[in-house]
């Protein structure tokens, strides 16, 4: 018999030591298999999809088109801040402002990049990448402006939806037409800056033609030209501006609209959600539905889909608004059958 520190040694202690242990890791192994993992544990773990939105515009003249973004990712059940992050930029209708937001925004590598500014912005994204999914909103001819290889196979990074403004000119001028029956001058508002802008001032002159109305093109590069270019509207007596929507015009909307109203100046307007500035009448996309579906394309991307594969898709909904608060300042009368065919009257 062994004796140690005076204790004595009982046979098969050790074994059963060993025996005990084992049974105790393996109940501390079971335990831990059930604990439950709580949701929240979950998501601390889950990548939440980052997403650029980049607007050569200013957040309040954009305040229908981003309305209708958020209202389409709340429809996917996406919550900002909870299950989605959105870098938000905006260049404030400075367009040389635009290639630092892109750049600032690729260095995020994001999951997808939104371009909410027209041609132009779409055209800077492009140049700045092309790996990142880019969801154009308004782009004009993305085929001819190189953005996609045709509408239903885009097959680039480059996918969303079209806004077909050239296919609108000859609209907006019927519409003028028909509402001021004595107008034969009619003044477009453009800034050259933007390519778009140029194939679209255009696509006015030709319906021009058609209608027999002289058009006058008057270019503004920013803000500082708009007193000059109603100087030229007033000597040469047009009857009508038609403004041509850009990040200098739409960001400029409420003077330009000040000055057509003080001069007792008709305004067109290419979509609905800058006539809270005081234009006279709108006629294009529904902008909030469109920027709404765009949302669907990046629910896609996220979900795999690829851009390439993704076909571009032009607008559903049109509207045309007329502005009676508007009408009366100036002065003027709109025909009832005008006013029966528009979408939405502001009173």
């Amino acid at each position: 018999m062994t004796v140690v520190s005076g204790q004595r040694s009982v046979p098969g202690d050790k074994l059963g030591k060993k025996r005990m242990s084992k049974r105790v890791s393996i109940s501390l192994l079971i335990t831990l298999c059930v604990i439950p993992i709580f949701p929240s544990q979950a998501q601390q773990t889950r990548k939440i999809p980052r997403i650029g939105y980049l607007s050569s515009n200013s957040i309040a003249a954009m305040s229908t088109r981003t309305d209708g973004f958020r209202h389409g990712l709340r429809e996917l059940n996406y919550e900002e801040g909870k299950n989605i992050v959105i870098e938000w930029r905006y260049a404030e209708g400075k367009l040389d402002r635009v290639p630092g937001l892109a750049a600032e925004l690729i260095r995020l590598k994001l999951d997808v990049i939104v371009s909410a500014g027209g041609n132009a912005t779409a055209s800077i994204i492009k140049e700045a990448t092309n790996t990142i999914p880019i969801v154009v909103t308004n782009v004009a001819d993305p085929v001819g402006s190189g953005f996609a290889a045709s509408l239903a196979r885009p097959g680039g990074n480059i996918t969303g939806l079209a806004a077909i403004a050239f296919d609108l000119a000859g609209k907006r001028l019927e519409l003028i037409g028909e509402a001021f029956p004595k107008v034969s001058h009619v003044a477009v508002l453009f800034d050259p800056q933007d390519a778009s802008k140029i194939v679209e001032l255009k696509e006015v002159q030709a319906a021009a033609k058609t209608l027999r109305l002289k058009v006058q093109a008057i270019e503004v590069r920013s803000p500082s030209d708009f007193e000059r270019a109603f100087k030229t509207v007033s000597r040469d007596r047009a009857g009508v501006l038609l403004v041509l929507g850009s990040a200098v015009t739409n960001t400029g909307r409420k003077a330009i609209a000040e000055m057509a109203t003080k001069n007792r100046l008709p305004t067109m307007w290419a979509e609905s959600g800058v006539m809270d500035a005081g234009g006279l009448m709108s006629y294009g996309p529904n902008y909030a539905d469109l920027f709404r579906r765009a949302a669907i394309y990046v629910d896609k991307i996220l979900k795999g889909a690829k851009p390439a594969e993704l076909p571009i898709e032009q607008p559903t909904k049109f509207e045309f608004v007329v502005n009676l608060n508007t009408v009366k300042q100036i002065g003027l009368t709109i025909p009832p059958n005008v006013l029966a065919r528009a979408d939405r009257v502001i009173r």
